[in-house]
């Protein structure tokens, strides 16, 4: 080893330190905010509601490991703005069952704690007149 490998050495000794620190500290703030947002969800009160479903949104994540063309996952997640009778708005997470059965403008009992979302019971919907060239049996 020559005296030109000894800056690497310093380098690697002074700087990956931080970069170590930094990067624990990183992953413990997003443990520490998500454990914080979970007990603030407990402490708050289960509540059932009478809510509008407003909006329907999903979001598609797509992850490629750099040194494999072959693997990749996508994610999806999904999303349900509800609208309460005071106007106030609310957007939940949502599993992809109760998002395929639920459509924009459905109205029901909306069952939630903080940002946790529970339920959506929905009230059937009214008796509508038949689409034109469809008769409706009994």
């Amino acid at each position: 080893m020559g005296s030109d490998s000894v800056w690497m050495f310093d380098f690697f000794g002074s700087v990956m330190p931080v970069v170590f620190v930094v990067v624990l500290g990183i992953i413990l703030l997003s443990a520490s905010k998500g454990i914080m947002q979970w007990n603030r969800n407990n402490k708050q009160p289960l509540l059932t509601v009478d809510s509008r479903i407003v909006s329907k949104r999903s979001e598609v994540t797509h992850s490629h490991q750099p040194d494999d063309n072959i693997s990749s996952r996508t994610r999806t997640s999904y999303y349900l703005t509800f609208e309460v009778e005071s106007g106030d708005r609310m957007e939940f997470l949502v599993n992809g069952n109760e998002f395929g059965i639920c459509a924009e403008g459905d109205e029901g009992r909306l069952s939630f704690q903080g940002t946790r979302y529970y339920k959506f019971e929905r009230y059937p919907r009214q008796y509508q007149e038949p689409v034109r060239g469809y008769e409706v049996h009994k």
